[in-house]
């Protein structure tokens, strides 16, 4: 049967069509004056610049005429490709790239303290949930002691704003993704909190980035013109979904417009169930569902919960926007956030994967984990699962 649908299916077939078709709500509009307000005659630095949300960031924030753009990312090639498009695309904006790690204390501050960034737009991060679970020690070194080094040195040069790109996964997190997000968040909570510097700690959360890389339709269009299948993990999960250019949009005026230590996060409408994208995809590209491509369930893969999480469980206030929001999570208690990078650098040395996701679980109540073998680390019978 599957020979029969790959002879049935050809690329010169499959009808192009837009990601925002798959939305099933209208794109979401932002203000430009707020944003042109922030960004003209500044100057930018972007860590993860060649990545998906990093790379259109760049992008967009070009067009508003900064001072200076840097972008920081440590994928050699990508990076290149994306400094050539820049400057051919923005021949009069000055445009500095570096190869770095966000890990890298002395070449991180070597940069920021040459650059004098007066905004930091941090995408750098490891995303994949099911690869994190198997890899606990990248994920915190990344994203959580990576983050804390350009959050500390935002404040010793007297950066003016640092946003952070989160996720929605950082939301009562089932996953060591998810988690490591959340304590990202929470340091720079802690930092907004003490007043104590001239920096502005700004996260914005949003749910899965339509085409983004290594993102479920980069992978279903790949299928679709292979013939088929397309592999779903399960009939029922569901996600949040917004594009490439409306997660940078509300990364940009959160920078605008948030205050220390808010989140802020687009309200998407209902979440969509991944299935139905699929069916979507392929009526889209002018083809017929279980037809000529069928639908192939894989199971649930580690790290995973079923539905991702409302982005204000915790309750939410509005904003002048009418589709922006300000997550109103639980007080935290900052007594042990200063330890909080000794005891996880100490923990990555021991190299024991178990202690390293045991103490993310006692920093972060809240993460209980699903399909996944960290489970025996949480309490009999407690689960994130709905």
């Amino acid at each position: 049967m599957q020979s029969h649908q790959n002879k049935t299916v050809s690329v010169q077939s499959i009808t192009p069509f837009n990601l925002e078709d798959l939305l099933g709500r209208d794109p979401i509009v932002i203000d430009q004056a707020n944003i042109s307000n922030q960004l003209l005659h500044k100057i930018i630095l972007i860590t993860g610049a060649a990545g998906s949300i990093g790379s259109e960031l760049a992008t967009q924030i070009a067009s508003y005429n900064p001072d200076k753009l840097f972008l920081l990312d440590q994928s050699e090639t990508h990076l290149h490709e994306l400094d050539l498009y820049l400057k051919a695309s923005f021949p009069y904006l000055e445009i500095h790239s570096f190869v770095a790690n966000v890990t890298d204390a002395i070449r991180m501050n070597e940069i920021i303290s040459s650059a004098q960034p007066e905004i930091i737009f941090h995408a750098a991060a490891y995303k994949h949930v099911p690869i994190m679970e198997k890899h606990p020690y990248e994920a915190i070194k990344t994203n959580v002691l990576g983050t804390q080094i350009l959050a500390d040195l935002a404040l010793a040069y007297r950066v003016g704003t640092f946003i952070l790109i989160s996720t929605d996964k950082a939301v009562k997190p089932a996953s060591v993704m998810g988690a490591t997000k959340r304590m990202a968040e929470i340091y720079l909570q802690y930092l907004g909190s003490r007043r104590s510097g001239n920096t502005r700690f700004i996260i914005t959360r949003f749910g899965n980035v339509l085409g983004s890389n290594g993102s479920f339709i980069p992978i279903f269009k790949k299928q679709i013109a292979a013939g088929g299948p397309i592999t779903v993990t399960h009939p029922d999960v569901t996600r949040y979904i917004m594009t490439v250019s409306e997660a940078c949009q509300l990364v940009l005026e959160a920078g605008a417009v948030g205050k220390n230590g808010q989140i802020l996060f687009f309200d998407m409408g209902n979440p969509v169930r991944i299935v139905d994208i699929a069916n979507r995809m392929i009526d889209l590209s002018g083809l017929q569902p279980e037809k000529d491509i069928r639908i192939e369930y894989t199971g649930m893969r580690p790290g995973e919960k079923l539905y991702e999480e409302l982005l204000c469980v915790e309750g939410c206030t509005t904003t002048d926007h009418p589709k922006i929001r300000i997550a109103s999570v639980a007080p935290i208690s900052f007594i042990h956030v200063e330890k909080m990078k000794t005891l996880l650098t100490e923990v990555l040395q021991s190299g024991q994967t178990d202690q390293m996701v045991a103490l993310l679980k006692l920093m972060i109540p809240e993460y209980i984990s699903d399909n996944s073998d960290f489970q025996k680390l949480d309490k009999k019978g407690v689960s994130n699962a709905k």
